[in-house]
């Protein structure tokens, strides 16, 4: 028996939303506070070779996120969790193996809201619970969202913490592709051989003539290597976009990454050959995921494995009035 299941026993009430699912995607929100070209006089579109020399060992981090509101105490909304994030190595033949990876399974909860029968239930039957404010409860879709946020940090975490580990174990010519920013990390944002990948395009580095030209690059083109910078959260990387596939008769993000690696004039110099290689990254192609004209396929294969070793989400009722 689930523990949600001791809940609905003890007197909650069942209850069957699960949140439409993201594909993986994370969110890139925040402001930059400064953003600088560090290559050329202002921002310019670069050809990135073809004939990409591939690290013969590279790692890929990529880490997921599930929720669903399990049961109901009045108003108040409880919700089972689970993140999970891995670290798939590949080999001399191109075989990805999994090489670490962690997880979390927790319930979410305004235990200040809570009834005083419900509560100790829940906190007898589940060992790991995030505890929100209850203030937003009478609102369920702003409380959602606050559950949305909180479950997106607790993946963060993991995956900062496995990217930790993950560097401090690599070769001396081994890199690491992460799927989100390297920025929330000062240890991963420094390592030469550390590169992240971002598909969201909430936060607006650029703006005007720079901004133009990134949003219409040709596929096989990357954009000048710019400084970002700003927020107590992040450290200072170098980034660079880069477009996948056509975006003509899709829309300007379609295959359009940003990538960020360590603010170092190295990376200016790799920028071209560091962008050649993630472009032959794009096959096989990321299918059926939502956003596989963005996602690179050894990131997909991450993001599938940990799906196949994921706990069965509840089971969904049927609406339906029963008789």
């Amino acid at each position: 028996m689930t523990w949600w299941h001791a809940l609905i026993d003890a007197g909650a009430v069942p209850a069957a939303y699960v949140p439409p699912p993201s594909g993986g995607a994370r969110a890139e929100s925040e402001a930059a506070a400064a953003a600088d070209v560090v290559e050329d006089a202002e921002l310019e579109t670069h050809a990135v070779p073809r004939a990409a020399v591939v690290p013969s060992a590279v790692s890929f981090l990529n880490g997921i996120a599930r929720w669903s509101v399990v049961a109901y105490d009045g108003v108040a909304q409880i919700v089972n969790a689970y993140v999970a994030a891995a670290v798939c190595r590949r080999d001399e033949r191109g075989v990805l193996h999994a090489t670490r990876e962690r997880s979390r399974a927790f319930a979410v909860a305004p235990m200040d809201r809570l009834s005083p029968s419900l509560r100790p239930v829940l906190e007898q039957a589940v060992p790991d619970i995030e505890r929100l404010d209850g203030e937003l409860v009478g609102q369920p879709a702003r409380y959602l969202e606050q559950v949305e946020s909180a479950v997106r940090r607790a993946r963060a975490h993991l995956e900062r913490e496995l990217a930790e580990a993950a560097i401090a174990a690599l070769g001396p010519d081994e890199w690491i592709v992460l799927d989100g920013q390297l920025s929330r990390s000062p240890a991963v944002a420094r390592h030469p051989r550390a590169l992240g990948v971002i598909k969201s395009h909430g936060a607006q580095f650029l703006d005007g003539r720079g901004l133009e030209r990134a949003l219409t690059l040709p596929p096989g083109y990357r954009t000048s290597v710019f400084a970002v910078r700003g927020g107590h959260t992040r450290t200072e990387v170098y980034s660079w976009y880069l477009r996948l596939w056509p975006w003509e008769g899709n829309d300007l993000l379609y295959g359009l990454l940003r990538v960020e690696a360590r603010a170092d004039r190295d990376t200016v110099t790799r920028a071209s050959a560091l962008s050649g290689w993630l472009f032959a990254e794009r096959a096989p192609l990321a299918t059926p995921a939502t956003r596989w004209d963005r996602l690179l396929y050894p990131l997909h294969h991450v993001e599938e494995y940990l799906k196949a070793r994921a706990p069965c989400s509840p089971a969904v009722r049927s609406k339906l009035p029963v008789a």
